[in-house]
């Protein structure tokens, strides 16, 4: 069983940044790929950022390509999302997730584990 717990989330304005964690606590968090994803109202949960499980390869989704990075540091359990430039339509609550494999990019089935969520909004 991995726990994980997303904190940062808060209201920004327009073009300004916010940096989203998650806490991972249980199994050994070195082991799990783990991604980022999020859900907007009256919208599919859909893919944002994903990274290998010791942080050696990373993906995007194109919406934030460029604006958005994913790291992790496994020595404190914990994955970050540096969201910069932030756009309206980037409000959503925002998830991360762990995959019990090196790398799961935006095959949402292999994430076994989800936390609770962050709800990040972007006015414009």
């Amino acid at each position: 069983q991995v726990k994980l717990v997303e904190s940062g989330g808060r209201l920004v304005q327009a073009g300004g940044s916010l940096s989203l964690s998650c806490a991972a606590s249980g199994r050994t968090f070195s082991n799990y790929a783990m991604g980022w994803f999020r859900q907007a109202p009256g919208k599919e949960r859909e893919f944002v950022a994903a990274i290998r499980y010791n942080g050696g390869s990373t993906s995007y989704a194109d919406s934030v390509k460029g604006r958005f990075t994913i790291s992790r540091d496994n020595a404190k359990n914990t994955v970050y999302l540096q969201m910069n430039s932030l756009k309206p339509e980037d409000t959503a609550v925002y998830y991360c997730a762990a995959a019990p494999v090196s790398y799961a990019g935006r095959q949402e089935r292999l994430y076994e584990y989800w936390g609770q969520g962050t709800q990040v909004t972007v006015s414009s």
